[in-house]
């Protein structure tokens, strides 16, 4: 069954993990995507290991290459130059997170690639812009310090997340701009530029934290594993582990503390509303404790979990695997011996594809070339 993406053809310039995030997800929609890599040591994340995977690979470049095909181009050497821009004239949308002007001088900027393929969506990552910003490195420890999201991560020092969080939603938001474009192209026949920073990223995804600055003038900092704007609504300790609760509304805490023996704070003033609940989250945490000390995770997971109330314990990754498995996710895919976190998206009529595993540098650069002699775009 053909992809809803089939016969779309992807460039992919980009390296590391935001562009190559975002291909994978087009390639995992039908898209036909052909990785450009050096030749040789090819993506940066190629290196970055342990743990490598069976293929000898890392299990970082292998986590967000699938579904693609590799040629190896030094775009330095003219002959190389020549293929880069003959892919470049016949597919749909190229990828590149360069630095800002860094493809100019081989002919394969947006001004220079629009004018022999005018209907190409050219997506651009960097990661502070391509104005002041433009010389600023774009990685995502950096975005995280120099974003914000450090200073409101962490207990007693800001601390980062524990994924490149920011490649990733970068990626997100360049892949949902591509699918806009292709749409409007099918409208209009028109293509165009889309650009996408780490920082503008980071600033939208962090959402009501970045909403308080901008609305409020608040600056918000660091809370642990507490909310700013709920409670309870974070990490509680029990008689032997601890675990979430998560109260979003006066109902579940009614709920709560009905299965806690405390249905009195239900109507304490301190506690009846949520913003009552988050000026006096520290006395309401205390209260919560000693009644959850009386029995261990598993207890109060299913008691809470029978009347609605969310909460559940905190897994390691390999029991989050477990998890998902027991609830028919199917969270893992061996494509060709490569074992894949699947993509998270069901589609009823046109399925994702799990058909290409990894490839090595160049693998592809044959089947890569018969597909070139297509004819380019008018």
């Amino acid at each position: 069954m053909a992809g809803a993406l089939d016969g779309i053809v992807v460039a992919d310039f980009s390296r590391v993990l935001a562009g190559p995030y975002a291909t994978m997800l087009l390639a995992d929609l039908g898209a036909t995507v052909i990785k450009v890599e050096r030749p040789g040591a090819g993506d940066d994340t190629r290196a970055w290991g342990p743990p490598f995977a069976a293929s000898g690979q890392s299990t970082y470049f292998e986590g967000v290459n699938r579904n693609k095909l590799s040629i190896d181009l030094d775009i330095s050497s003219s002959d190389d130059a020549a293929i880069a821009r003959r892919l470049a004239g016949v597919c749909d949308v190229m990828i590149e997170n360069f630095k800002p002007g860094g493809l100019e001088a081989f002919g394969l900027d947006y001004a220079s690639v629009r004018a022999f393929n005018p209907s190409v969506i050219y997506g651009s990552i960097s990661g502070f812009g391509t104005s002041e910003g433009r010389d600023l490195p774009g990685y995502d420890l950096l975005v995280q310090a120099m974003g914000g999201l450090m200073s409101i991560t962490g207990t007693e020092e800001p601390t980062k997340a524990g994924v490149a969080v920011v490649d990733v939603l970068t990626g997100l938001h360049l892949s949902v701009a591509i699918l806009a474009a292709l749409h409007h192209r099918d409208r209009t026949g028109e293509g165009q530029r889309v650009e996408v920073s780490l920082l503008g990223s980071l600033l939208s995804s962090m959402v009501n934290q970045t909403s308080a600055f901008a609305g409020a003038g608040v600056v918000p900092t660091f809370m642990g594993n507490a909310h700013p704007s709920i409670s309870p609504y974070e990490v509680y300790p029990t008689a032997d582990r601890s675990m979430i609760i998560a109260v979003g509304n006066d109902g579940q805490f009614t709920r709560l503390v009905d299965v806690l023996g405390l249905s009195e704070l239900a109507t304490d003033s301190r506690f009846a509303t949520n913003t009552h609940r988050v000026e006096n989250r520290v006395e309401l945490g205390r209260l919560l404790a000693q009644s959850l000390a009386t029995h261990g995770a598993d207890h109060w997971q299913a008691a809470l979990t029978r009347v609605g109330v969310p909460c559940g314990p905190i897994n390691d990754i390999a029991q989050a695997f477990t998890l998902a498995q027991s609830l028919g996710l199917e969270p893992i895919r061996t494509v060709a011996g490569s074992a894949q976190v699947s993509n998270p998206v069901t589609m009823s009529a046109t399925p994702i594809e799990y058909d290409l595993a990894p490839p090595a540098v160049g693998h592809d650069r044959e089947v890569v070339l018969r597909l070139l002699d297509r004819e380019p775009r008018a």
